[in-house]
């Protein structure tokens, strides 16, 4: 026809074929049913008369093509315009839904800076913090209120309760604090300049008066006018010495109320702490800490436990002299032990030094004349260390734990004659910070190099112990020294042996193997010091191989299966930086 030509079709079918591919096959069948209905139209055609069919057998073939083009046409445009409202609609929806989107994005990335400020954040989280938090706790808690009545109950349970205090008395048991003064000369400060200060401290809490004034004056003058320096090098003992100023605060101070509130708050909930456990206790390296120091000798070792004994019973006289003061009781008022009372009557027997005027004015008070002549057994201790003589049973202390023995005495004698309130005061956080402390003041480590061992060693089988010269000698005579102090002072002058730099298990192993050598079997641990990046990696493999040794093994089952390890951040720190090096230690 004139109007349905050829290329119209083709234009047609291109406007359909420019949808999504799934439509071009919905499109197509759509037209190959619209072709069958034509034809079926066409095959059914009612028979005309003959006068039609006489017109139509000249005209008849171009009109059935106009009118099969005309349908298709028709039915192919009614189609597209279909479609075309149909997804007109969509891509408008979807072309502004971008543009929405779009422009939302820019708006918030623009502003979200001034939202997320500092300002905007205490504006809108501190209402939050102050109101709506708080309600929703109590929400929370009359939600689940319920609940905690049934947990404390269960709680409460006897079962359940001795279970939770059995627990707790283990861990507190168990609980074993210990602060360390390690060796570092360069920091040290004199005691004079310490005291003073302290002095002035002191001064400054008093309440604000002329006399107040006058002393702060004098003592800040004082202070002004001492040299902090010392004109030549000092010594490990001086460095000793700098260290005790704080241990002896610490013991008049700090410990015997740390203590005392530690135990107290344990019992408010039905939980006794004995007052000879130690959940605090001291350590110092200064004076056995010989690892690149060639001052610290075996001599300077044994000098330094005798002079931290020296601080600890001169702080302890002082003590004993508050105890002495307090304990007044008479028996003629109160009764006593017949333990105590043999134990008094031994000593004046054995402690002529005792002068007899106390003898006199105390006879009826046995707990200040135990306290008198614990005070002379101390004095006598002290003595005899510096010294350096054998101990004499009943005239001075063999041990921390014999002290400990007649104050416990003391303690038990007044518990049976209703003497409660005295027992639990200030002889027990004299106990407390006795078991704290020791007569030493505080445990020392010894530290050595790992090479220094196995030189040691090698020379030993080179040249046999009685040759020994230098530095392997005085690395043997470490543990000798070690061995005549535990004799001397006890099991808790020294426990651990630290060996620093150690790459491999030998490493500690030839440390026992010098102790063994010495006389020491099982007397102190050995704790490996794993101090660079590699040792630390290789820390599980090292302590496997120790541990796996049937000899150390058993040496470990020796003393309570516990091995001491320690983690070096100083010369990791120097090799890989800050944050390996905290990476690696944990």
């Amino acid at each position: 026809c004139g109007f349905c030509t050829p290329g119209m079709l083709l234009a047609t079918h291109a406007l359909l074929a420019s949808e999504d591919a799934d439509d071009d096959d919905a499109v197509m069948d759509q037209l190959a049913v619209s072709d069958e209905q034509e034809d079926l139209t066409i095959d059914h055609q009612p028979e005309s008369t003959t006068a039609t069919k006489a017109a139509s057998s000249v005209s008849g073939p171009e009109e059935a093509m106009k009118g099969l083009f005309g349908q298709l046409l028709e039915s192919m445009t009614e189609r597209t315009e279909k479609r075309i409202a149909d997804l007109l609609p969509q891509a408008i929806e979807k072309e502004l839904t971008t543009g929405i989107h779009s422009a939302v994005k820019h708006e918030l990335d623009g502003q979200l800076g001034e939202i997320l400020s500092q300002e905007q954040l205490t504006t809108i989280v501190h209402p939050l913090l102050v109101q709506e938090l708080p309600s929703l706790i109590r929400q929370e808690m009359a939600a689940n209120e319920a609940l905690i009545r049934q947990a404390v109950s269960d709680i409460a349970n006897p079962a359940i309760k001795d279970v939770i205090d059995q627990s707790v008395r283990e861990l507190a048991g168990a609980m074993a604090v210990r602060p360390v003064f390690t060796a570092h000369p360069t920091e040290a400060a004199r005691r004079s300049v310490l005291s003073k200060m302290n002095s002035i401290a002191t001064l400054l809490d008093q309440n604000p008066s002329a006399k107040r004034d006058r002393k702060l004056s004098e003592m800040i003058d004082l202070l002004w006018e001492t040299d902090e320096l010392r004109l030549g090098q000092p010594e490990p003992l001086d460095e000793a010495v700098n260290a005790l100023f704080y241990l002896d605060d610490l013991f008049a101070l700090t410990i015997p109320e740390v203590l005392d509130d530690f135990a107290h708050e344990l019992k408010r909930i039905g939980i006794q702490v004995s007052p000879t456990s130690r959940p605090l206790s001291f350590g110092t390296w200064i004076g056995g800490d010989r690892d690149g120091n060639p001052n610290i000798t075996p001599e300077v070792t044994k000098e330094a436990i005798v002079l931290q004994t020296g601080h600890f019973i001169r702080a302890m006289l002082a003590m004993l002299d508050e105890l002495r003061l307090a304990l007044s009781v008479s028996t003629r008022i109160a009764g006593v032990e017949k333990e105590l009372v043999d134990s008094v009557n031994k000593d004046l027997e054995l402690l002529p030094e005792i002068e007899e005027r106390f003898r006199r004015i105390n006879a009826e008070e046995p707990y200040r004349l135990k306290a008198t002549a614990i005070r002379h057994r101390l004095i006598l201790t002290q003595r005899r260390h510096a010294a350096s003589a054998k101990h004499v049973p009943g005239r001075d202390y063999d041990s921390t734990s014999e002290l400990i023995a007649d104050l416990l005495m003391m303690q038990r004698s007044l518990l049976a004659n209703k003497g409660e309130l005295i027992a639990h005061g200030l002889l027990e956080r004299i106990i407390r910070t006795v078991s704290s402390f020791g007569l030493t003041h505080a445990t020392m480590d010894i530290r050595e190099h790992s090479q220094a061992h196995h030189a040691a060693l090698a020379e030993i089988e080179k040249v046999g112990l009685d040759k020994l010269t230098g530095v392997p000698a005085k690395t043997f005579n470490t543990f000798v020294a070690i061995r005549e102090l535990i004799e001397t002072f006890g099991p808790e002058v020294i426990e651990t042996y630290i060996i620093s730099m150690t790459k491999s298990h030998e490493d500690v192993l030839a440390a026992v193997k010098l102790a063994e050598l010495a006389g020491l079997n099982g007397q102190i641990g050995y704790a490996p010091l794993l101090e660079t990046v590699a040792e630390l990696q290789a820390a599980d493999s090292i302590l496997d191989a120790l541990l796996s040794t049937p000899s150390y093994r058993a040496l470990v089952k020796k003393r309570g299966e516990v091995q001491e390890v320690m983690l070096g951040y100083s010369d990791s720190n120097k090799d890989a930086g800050i944050a390996t090096s905290q990476w690696e230690i944990h």
